[in-house]
Order: C-alpha cells, then sequence, then structure tokens
C-alpha cells in the first residue's frame, strides 16, 4: 500500500527531518502504489514469460512515469480485485473494468479510457446465433463478479422465463476452454478480449454483439484516500494526446479503431460531475 507520498512533502523535507534539536539525514523512499489487475484477461492484462503484459499494464507504466508515481503490480482473481480496492488493500485497480452504477457506489472511477459491447462467444463450428445461444436450456460462462454476469441476471434468468443456466468463472480464459470441449454452450465476454482470443487462435467465434457501450476505466478507493485520482487523470488524457496510448491498443489489437479520450461517463458516477480531479474543466 502507497504511503506518505513524497512529491507533496515540502522541498526542505525531502532529504532531511528535525529530530529533537539535531538534524538527522533520512532518505524518503517512495512507497510504490499497489496496482491490482487481473492477470489472465488478455489484451488487458496476463502473464508472458514471467513478466505482466497487456494494455492495462503498459498504459498504467507510461501513467506512472507521465505523473512520476512508483507502481508495482499485483495479480489476483476478478472477484476479489473490487473488494480489495474498496478495503483499501490495493490503491489503484487496472483491468478491463467496466462502469456500472453498483460499482461505483464502492469504489471511484477516473476519466473513461474505452467503450466496449459485450459478445456472445460459440463454438467455431456451432450453429447457434446471439439468440439461440443465450435462451432454450444454454449453460453460458460468465466471469463472476463482472458486468456481464450482472447484464445476464437482470435482462435474462431473473426477468424472463428463459431456461438458462449462469456458469460462473474466475477467469474468461478457462471458462473458453470450457466450451470448447462442450462443458457450456457459450461464452458472453467484452468485445475487444473475444477478438484477442479469436486472433490468438481459439476454436471460437462471435455469435453476436449485446450492444451496450459500456464504458471502462480505472478505479481508486472511494473518496481518493491517496489522492491519486487527479494525477491518474491527467496521465490517462496526456498518453492519449501524446498517441501513446494508441501505440501501446494498437501493439495488443493491431487495426483496432481506438476510442476518444475521455469517453462518455453515465451521470452517476459522481467523480465525472463538473469540477473532474485534475482536470476541472470535464465533467458532465
Amino acid at each position: 500500500m502507497k504511503g506518505i507520498k513524497a512529491s507533496l512533502l515540502p522541498a526542505a523535507l525531502m532529504g532531511t527531518m528535525v529530530i529533537g534539536s539535531g538534524l538527522a539525514t533520512t532518505a524518503f523512499a517512495q512507497d510504490p502504489y499497489t496496482v491490482g489487475v487481473e492477470a489472465s484477461f488478455p489484451p488487458w492484462a496476463y502473464v508472458e514469460g514471467g513478466e505482466f503484459k497487456g494494455i492495462a499494464i503498459d498504459a498504467m507504466e507510461a501513467i506512472a512515469e507521465e505523473v512520476g508515481i512508483e507502481i508495482e503490480f499485483q495479480d489476483m482473481p476478478f472477484p476479489s480485485l473490487i473488494p480489495a480496492l474498496a478495503a483499501e488493500k490495493i490503491d489503484i485497480l487496472a483491468t478491463g473494468l467496466t462502469v456500472t452504477e453498483e460499482r461505483s457506489e464502492n469504489i471511484d472511477f477516473t476519466i473513461p479510457w474505452w467503450e466496449t459491447n459485450d459478445v456472445v462467444l460459440v463454438p467455431e463450428d456451432s450453429d447457434l446465433n446471439v439468440f439461440t445461444a443465450v435462451c432454450c436450456g444454454a449453460r453460458i460462462g460468465v466471469q463472476g463478479g463482472s458486468s456481464q454476469q450482472a447484464w445476464m441476471e437482470e435482462n435474462v434468468v431473473n426477468s424472463s422465463d428463459i431456461d438458462v443456466e449462469l456458469a460462473k468463472y474466475d477467469n474468461y480464459v478457462t471458462a473458453v476452454d470450457d466450451m470448447a470441449i462442450g462443458r457450456i454452450s457459450s461464452v458472453i465476454v467484452d468485445d475487444t478480449s473475444a477478438q484477442e482470443y479469436i486472433n490468438a487462435g481459439k476454436p471460437v467465434k462471435m455469435a453476436g454483439k449485446i450492444f451496450i457501450r459500456a464504458p471502462l476505466a480505472l478505479a481508486v478507493s472511494k473518496n481518493d484516500p491517496q489522492e491519486i485520482l487527479g494525477d491518474l487523470n491527467q496521465g490517462i488524457l496526456a498518453i492519449y494526446e501524446s498517441g501513446e496510448w494508441g501505440e501501446i491498443v494498437d501493439e495488443y489489437i493491431p487495426g483496432v479503431t481506438v476510442p476518444a479520450i475521455p469517453g462518455h461517463m453515465p451521470d452517476f458516477v459522481d467523480t465525472y460531475q463538473k469540477p473532474v480531479a485534475g482536470l476541472p474543466e470535464l465533467g458532465n
């Protein structure tokens, strides 16, 4: 966890501390911010050759360099990330995190840096379409605690007589692998990740999209106890305007159209009401 933010200390105190009537020289080491990621969620975050890689990883490193902070990554299962951030066990959440009203009650979001729709994935030899893949006795894979799970429960499972079963997974890689061997009939995932699985040669195809236009963002603990939200907002906008963000995205998803930053943010997100931390000219 992040302790004292060295950059906020008066310059006179950065190298010295007054103890009693004497003067002792002490180096203030900047403790790194702990960035929680789910490292099994390509192209946003994953591990390859023992190193963290992905859009969120490279972007966080670029943002940290831009605003002059130190970070360290901590891999956690997705269902653990938001509770850990809410309890201040990590400082920043950086993955393909969808902005939802329920989440905004427990954590605070940065400006949006992506927009996504959901995709229904099916085996590449399947004749299911976007409708039949999520009805009629289908067993559908979702990630536990995800916005896809919430959407399915609200719009299908709990609001209709459609006979479906949700299979909840810690990560989507396992869900896609289970679908390939017939344990589930379809998987609902964001379109960015879906394209990554197809590009990686997984035996899957898109049956269709669920158009929800959901913004993605970084997140911090509620009320920003580390006072880092403004720095993150400035860093996100800076790497977008410099073109670095586009280069990062293109490395992992070649040819994709990069949404403008900042994107649309729902009115229920209180951190996007004027003035926005670090970017007071923005906001609903």
